[in-house]
């Protein structure tokens, strides 16, 4: 049966929030499912995804209930908290929407214990629902990743060399893709690249090149930089413009080392097997130390690779940030392909949702108001 889903998503980073969004809105309708994406800012869309996708509707952010009826499912992602009005019409509803907050990404133990737990609301409007917590993770037990249904088909299908010829990148050039924040460990880094020689840096447009444009300026009669891609033994850089999901993918596809940042990008470059470098979202209280910690255990990170992750992200007893020579590349990247090998034996998150979903809708939006559950009700 095709549900209709609502997504919510306020931005906050532009290109991770509304990312993750739009890809799960556009797998859902891959599926045969009816998405909106109900969003305060769909700026980013107009070169992330121009295009658009058949059975996915974009909206702004709703102050008063759609006149066309709530979806089967709402999604409020990231904490965004749905709009009031959503959540008036949902208590005055017969039957309510089943209501999923799709949490935050991460490795730490405690998503296990709360995936798909209930969130009774004790106070305000929505007195009487339940909320459903979802987390996304990295192993059985969570809710799993973001994962084409297509995805084998889509990498077999992209053709790696052709790309590398295009963007100019020597046979001999190793390529990096570099997608940040402000690292404070970057101009170091990249010091050490320019000695190394031999590397290209490909590096994408907003925060990551204005950093990287800093550094050059600061360097340019110091170190050997070079963009031309015909000249050797000089770093090279290239900087990239805006692109689409697809593109970005293909950027991953295409490196051998890539870093990346947030959320969404995180998980196309476990997808993509080339060895990586996360800039986790900084907390003002440190708590992605723990989060950046438990990834890193998950992941089974040699320790040359852990130690660049604590440089790279600033952490207590980092250590100057490591240029990995070939060999050390090698394992980092048979570490991220046994990620990956794992991973793919799991279900992916719309699946999951799917499943989810599919078992409650029935007995699970009967049980929507706790206080009037029907037998059999378990959630």
């Amino acid at each position: 049966m095709q549900l209709r889903w609502d997504i919510f998503c306020r931005v906050v980073d532009n290109w991770g929030d509304i990312g993750v969004c739009w890809r799960l809105a556009a797998e859902l309708a891959a599926r045969g499912e009816q998405a909106r994406l109900w969003t305060d800012d769909a700026s980013a869309l107009a070169w992330m995804a121009p295009d658009g996708h058949a059975g996915v509707q974009v909206l702004p952010w709703p102050d008063a209930a759609p006149a066309d009826g709530l979806g089967d499912v709402l999604l409020e992602t990231f904490g965004c908290e749905l709009p009031p009005a959503i959540v008036a019409a949902c208590a005055q509803a017969v039957r309510p929407p089943l209501w999923i907050n799709l949490e935050y990404l991460s490795a730490e133990r405690y998503v296990e214990r709360s995936h798909r737990l209930p969130s009774p609301i004790q106070s305000g409007a929505g007195r009487g629902l339940t909320r459903w917590y979802f987390y996304p993770g990295f192993t059985e037990r969570t809710g799993g990743l973001l994962r084409e249904h297509d995805l084998a088909a889509r990498q077999a299908a992209f053709d790696r060399s052709a790309w590398r010829a295009r963007h100019g990148i020597a046979p001999e050039a190793l390529a990096i893709a570099l997608f940040c924040y402000e690292p404070p460990a970057l101009p170091t880094w990249l010091d050490a690249l320019a000695q190394r020689g031999a590397v290209h840096l490909l590096v994408t447009p907003g925060r990551a090149a204005a950093a990287v444009q800093a550094w050059e300026q600061k360097n340019i009669n110091q170190i050997a930089v070079e963009r031309l891609p015909d000249k050797r033994n000089k770093l090279q850089i290239t900087y990239l413009s805006p692109c689409t999901q697809t593109e970005f993918d293909h950027l991953l596809l295409a490196s051998d080392f890539n870093c990346v940042r947030g959320e969404d990008s995180l998980v196309r470059a476990l997808w993509a097997g080339a060895p990586l470098l996360w800039q986790i979202y900084p907390q003002h209280d440190d708590a992605h130390h723990a989060k950046l910690d438990a990834f890193l255990g998950w992941l089974q990170a040699p320790t040359g690779l852990r130690q660049l992750h604590l440089a790279w992200n600033a952490l207590p007893q980092a250590g100057a940030p490591l240029v990995p020579d070939t060999a050390e590349l090698r394992a980092w990247g048979a570490c991220v392909q046994a990620a990956r090998t794992r991973l793919l034996a799991q279900d992916d998150l719309v699946t999951q949702l799917l499943g989810f979903v599919s078992a409650s809708h029935g007995p699970l939006a009967q049980c929507s108001r706790p206080q009037t559950r029907q037998p059999g009700c378990n959630p």
